[in-house]
């Protein structure tokens, strides 16, 4: 047989296992999710419960870096209206006051054997204008379906849907096997430090461990993730790290008419020119990784083709990820220069420039091994890199998808909103769950709201609010959610 013809059918034998491999794998490339049987739904007041949220979101607990510029005493009349709002709550549960203004309430279970559950919330919220709003962001109006005010969704919704839950569970009699903790920081858009900070130093002083954390970061997305038609509730099974670095260059001043070939500007321009040019390397491990095992199964083909088979497409879908800013962060360490300080006149040489670029780390990366590559890439003796004033925070540690508490999740999330795909993916901004690491291995950051791409903008921005239905399915899901942990 001649040469030419066995190189043929040696190519021809090669596609033909390759494309078996492909059809199998995409075969055997089936769907993560728990089977329900229908919409598991509770006979909730709605229209009284969407009145004690207006209610909540009414004070003005607004945070703020400078401490002189916060009105305590929002807070107190917030949880004075918390008190007269949930009665059954205050009467039956364990309340300690944290750090002045927060609180952790304990609703204690009949086991003592079994690890209690820990939910967080926070009270406080970014400043709003009223220019722009179609009610007026501290007024709490219930309108048009919704529920409109700055905190509707983060992160009051947090606060009184738990205790919707738990003064519900109290009247049907039902009694927790395990106990139930809700912490409410009053910081946490600052930070967290006072608040849930504290809060955790108490629990660790106590020698307790939990089953699982439930905090917010990802919600139930609409339309937004590609080639998945069904909603998606997105959990989130870590967080990114933060940090800030100071560039400086320093170096003689003078007059702009007679300039050096590069002034202090142009050392440092040329500094984070580099690394925008030279951006961390991808990777698809963990939360992302476990996304498209969860999600992949549930695109039709040829998308859930491509990611059954990663081996083959996954640089294709790196790049198509590394396209859009949002996809893009939750594959790669991402940098962004933010600020940029030189001279404080147009025709002076300044002696000196400084500018700060913001990194938030994908788990696998820390602190030290970002600032050892930024001072690798900039490779430059004339700029000093070193840590901003603001402490750098380590990404956290990745909860597994396989666990039980991750199960209960999926299984609630399914239960209440049977019509949504679950999956565990990457909170790529910092929430108060930093401060609980070591308070369990499973810790988990969402909030069952219901948001397209325009309501996401709508947090910390203009026309916050959140729909009375979905408000109603929030507070199933944590009715849900204490019988499903703690039967």
């Amino acid at each position: 047989m001649k040469k030419w013809v066995i190189a043929v059918l040696s190519v021809a034998l090669l596609i033909v296992i390759l494309v078996a491999v492909i059809a199998v794998r995409t075969v055997t490339f089936t769907s993560k999710q728990i089977p329900v049987s229908g919409k598991v739904t509770y006979p909730v007041d709605i229209d009284r419960a969407a009145g004690r949220l207006s209610g909540a979101i009414q004070f003005k607990t607004v945070s703020s870096q400078d401490p002189s510029e916060i009105d305590y005493e929002q807070f107190r009349l917030l949880q004075e209206h918390l008190e007269k709002a949930f009665p059954v709550v205050h009467s039956a549960l364990d309340k300690k006051v944290i750090g002045e203004y927060s609180f952790l309430y304990v609703w204690k279970g009949t086991d003592t054997q079994k690890k209690p559950i820990l939910l967080l919330a926070h009270q406080d919220v970014v400043p709003a204008e009223d220019i722009g709003w179609e009610y007026p962001p501290f007024s709490g109006t219930v309108a048009a379906g919704y529920i409109w005010g700055r905190g509707a969704l983060d992160d009051k919704s947090a606060i009184c849907g738990p205790m919707e839950a738990i003064e519900y569970l109290i009247k049907e009699g039902f009694k927790p096997a395990r106990s139930i903790y809700l912490a409410v920081g009053h910081d946490e858009e600052i930070g967290g430090s006072d608040g849930a900070g504290k809060i955790a130093e108490y629990l660790k002083s106590q020698g307790l461990q939990f089953e699982y954390v439930l905090d917010e970061g990802l919600v139930v997305t609409q339309g937004i993730v590609p080639g998945v038609s069904a909603p998606a509730a997105l959990v989130g099974t870590a967080e990114k790290g933060y940090l800030t670095l100071e560039l400086i260059a320093e170096g003689e001043g003078g007059h702009s008419a007679m300039p050096p070939p590069q002034t202090m500007v142009g050392i440092l321009a040329t500094a984070i020119d580099k690394l925008q040019n030279n951006p961390f390397p991808i990777r698809m491990s963990g939360p992302t990784g476990d996304l498209f095992e969860y999600l992949g199964p549930e695109m039709k083909f040829p998308n859930n083709m491509v990611f059954a088979n990663m081996w083959l497409f996954g640089p294709v879908v790196k790049g198509k990820l590394s396209v859009s800013p949002a996809t893009n962060a939750t594959i790669r360490t991402t940098m962004a220069p933010t600020m940029f300080q030189g001279s404080t006149k147009e025709n002076v040489l300044p002696t000196q420039a400084r500018a700060a670029v913001n990194f938030r780390l994908l788990p696998g990366d820390t602190v030290q091994s970002v600032t050892e590559q930024v001072q690798k890439i900039i490779d430059d003796p004339r700029v000093v890199v070193r840590s901003s004033a603001h402490p750098g925070v380590e990404p956290s540690p990745i909860s597994s998808a396989e666990t039980w508490s991750f199960g209960i999740m999926n299984k609630t999330i399914r239960d209440v909103m049977p019509d949504v795909v679950v999956a565990p993916s990457l909170v790529v901004v910092t929430t108060d769950c930093k401060y609980y690491v070591e308070l369990s291995p499973s810790i988990y950051r969402f909030l069952p709201q219901r948001l397209s791409g325009e309501d996401l903008t709508r947090i910390h921005g203009l026309n916050e609010r959140i729909s009375i239905d979905n408000y109603g399915e929030f507070i199933n899901f944590y009715i849900q959610l204490m019988r499903n942990s703690c039967s």
